[in-house]
């Protein structure tokens, strides 16, 4: 589930925090990035659950409506497509994903502004009221419902990005990323499937695992030979003066192209470019393409970078 360029964004934000506090072992940071990793699939069946939070709160206010005194027309006779959709059923019910959650004590009970301000913001939609307004019942119209809200309601509401933020540091930048996970997974989705449609699982496969570990461990262990690297291709520049966070982009690079046969030399280098631009300053990609790409030439000249199977694709 968790794509490698997360990954890599995980790595380097406990590489930075490793070096900010001098003195931790590296074991206990290894377990704190891999705590970090699992707090992104945490997130993953917290937002999943959301949409049927949000569906409860819908079905109250039908409640409360054909409990008034005076009940109109409305109250007694409310559309109940929305709360009657039957993926929003099949999230209720999926086994796995009531199993993680009562395991790891995730809800939205807390939240109830939240859960209003979003149910106000997708019932002005025109995606729902086309939906409430039609007769048709599909599945498809059903998970089609969904996956727009998940798009451009619960994507765009700036008061769950805040509300994440607080109750936990490691969601920050992931909501928009666990989305489109969400989005996939719902696609995924067959009615007959039931409660028992799979979720994602948190790594692709052990390569992962492996890739996380290899990147962690060996950019720090090799930290003051790529230290000495970076200074002697960055001409003009002090290594001091240079960000801290654009060493630690060219290090995790320089071990990437060198460590992992597999991964083209060119999927590295574009993928810590683009970390780059959200992570350092706004100069830094171009910095960091003009340093690495002598590096990497300088690596292939005397033989450091070996590519093999897949990892040949791009490769002169």
């Amino acid at each position: 589930m968790i794509s490698r360029r997360i990954l890599r964004i995980k790595i380097l934000q406990i590489i930075y925090a490793y070096y900010k506090s001098p003195g931790s072992p590296i074991n206990k940071t290894e377990k704190e990035l891999f705590f970090s990793i699992q707090k992104s699939y945490d997130l993953y069946h917290y937002l999943l659950r959301l949409i049927v939070t949000i569906a409860d709160y819908a079905e109250s206010r039908i409640e409360i409506g054909r409990n008034k005194k005076i009940p109109a027309y409305e109250d007694l006779n409310p559309n109940t497509k929305f709360i009657e959709n039957k993926v929003i059923y099949h999230i209720r019910n999926n086994k796995q994903l009531c199993k993680y959650l009562t395991t790891n004590k995730l809800n939205w009970v807390n939240y109830p502004e939240l859960i209003k301000g979003l149910f106000d913001k997708i019932k002005n939609s025109r995606h729902y009221k086309d939906y409430m307004n039609d007769h048709n019942n599909s599945y498809q119209d059903d998970k089609k419902l969904i996956i727009d809200i998940y798009m451009a309601d619960i994507v765009n509401y700036e008061n769950l990005y805040q509300n994440l933020e607080e109750q936990s540091i490691f969601w920050n930048d992931e909501v928009e990323f666990i989305i489109s996970i969400i989005i996939k997974t719902i696609k995924s989705f067959s009615e007959d499937m039931g409660e028992l449609a799979e979720l994602l699982p948190l790594y692709k496969n052990k390569e992962d695992i492996d890739f996380v570990k290899r990147l962690f461990r060996k950019t720090i262990i090799n930290n003051e030979n790529y230290r000495k690297l970076i200074k002697e291709y960055a001409e003009n520049w002090e290594i001091e003066r240079i960000a801290f966070i654009d060493i630690l982009i060219l290090q995790m690079a320089i071990t990437e192209v060198i460590e992992f046969s597999s991964i083209p030399t060119k999927v590295t280098f574009n993928e810590y470019l683009e970390i780059a631009k959200f992570y350092s300053t706004s100069k830094s990609s171009k910095f960091i393409n003009g340093i690495l790409d002598k590096i990497i030439t300088h690596l292939k000249k005397i033989n450091k970078i070996t590519k093999t199977g897949r990892g040949l694709i791009g490769e002169n």
